[in-house]
C-alpha cells in the first residue's frame, strides 16, 4: 500500500490496522497527492477512492456515528477528520498536530469524541450547519491525560488510561483530573467487568477497580518476560498477552 500511494513509511513502520467498511477495505499509506487515506475493493483489490495528502500517524481508522452522520473517524498526523465511507468525501477536519500519535479516539457521547496524545488531550463537540455541513469545536482541553502509547476507555462518564506511565481518571464532561496513581510504563489499558486490565511495559498484568473516586489496585504479578508495548485481547473470559519474546493466556471466567 505504502507503494500504490507514493508514500514513505513513517518512523517506526505503519500501524494503523486495515478496516473493512461495506465492500472496502480502508488503509493509511499517508502519501500525498489525495493518497493518504485508500480504499480498496475488498474482493478484487481495486482502487475505490483515495483522500487527503496528510502524513501517516500511528492510530487507526474507525468507523463511527458522530452527530447522527455514519463516517470514518481518522486521526493523521497533523489533524482528525471524520470521512464519508462511500467515496472518502472530508466531512469535518479539526488541526490536531500529533505525528506520534498512537491512541485512539474515544467516543464518550452521540456528538462528541476525546482524542488524545503525548503532548495533550481534547474533548471534541460535532455539530451540523445550516448546510448540513459537520464542524467540530473544543469542549476543553487538558495535560492530563496524555496518551501515548495506549488508547483510554470509558465507564460511567469518566476516562481511564495512562497519563505517559502513571494510570489516571478524569472526568469525561468536564477533563477534571479525579485521580493519579499507579506506575505501569508504556503499557496498556483494557476495560472488562468494571475493571482495569492493565499490562505493563515490563509484562506484569494489574488488576484495578475501575472507579472515578481513587486509585485501587486489587492485584499485579509478572506475567511474561521483556519490553511489552502490545495490546491484550480478550476472547470468552481468556485474556491473551503477548511481546516480541513470548505469549500467554490466562482464565478469567472464575
Amino acid at each position: 500500500i505504502v507503494a500504490d500511494a507514493g508514500a514513505g513509511n513513517t518512523d517506526h513502520g505503519i500501524s494503523a490496522s486495515p478496516l473493512v467498511v461495506d465492500n472496502t477495505v480502508v488503509v493509511l499509506p499517508g502519501g500525498g497527492n489525495g493518497h493518504s487515506v485508500v480504499a480498496y475493493d475488498r474482493q478484487s483489490g481495486k482502487r475505490v477512492w483515495s483522500a487527503l495528502d496528510d502524513p501517516a500517524a500511528y492510530s487507526s481508522p474507525m468507523l463511527v456515528t458522530l452527530a447522527g452522520v455514519r463516517q470514518i473517524l481518522i486521526s493523521t498526523a497533523t489533524r482528525v477528520v471524520g470521512l464519508s465511507p462511500e467515496n472518502g468525501t472530508l466531512l469535518w477536519e479539526f488541526p490536531w498536530r500529533t505525528p506520534n500519535a498512537a491512541a485512539q479516539p474515544l467516543i464518550t457521547a452521540p456528538d462528541r469524541v476525546f482524542i488524545s496524545a503525548e503532548t495533550d488531550a481534547a474533548l471534541l463537540q460535532l455539530a451540523a450547519g445550516a448546510d448540513g455541513q459537520l464542524s467540530a469545536r473544543e469542549l476543553w482541553r487538558t495535560t492530563r491525560m496524555n496518551n501515548k502509547f495506549t488508547s483510554p476507555v470509558l465507564l460511567d462518564g469518566f476516562i481511564y488510561g495512562l497519563d505517559e506511565a502513571i494510570l489516571s481518571c478524569i472526568d469525561a464532561s468536564t477533563g477534571d483530573l479525579k485521580w493519579k496513581g499507579g506506575r505501569y510504563g508504556y503499557g496498556q489499558v483494557m476495560l472488562a467487568s468494571g475493571h482495569l486490565i492493565v499490562l505493563t511495559e515490563q509484562g506484569e498484568l494489574a488488576l484495578v477497580r475501575a472507579d472515578p473516586k481513587a486509585h485501587q489496585e486489587i492485584t499485579r504479578f509478572p506475567a511474561i518476560e521483556g519490553k511489552t508495548w502490545n495490546h491484550p485481547a480478550m476472547s470468552d473470559g481468556i485474556l491473551l498477552i503477548r511481546n516480541i519474546e513470548e505469549m500467554a493466556a490466562f482464565d478469567l471466567r472464575k
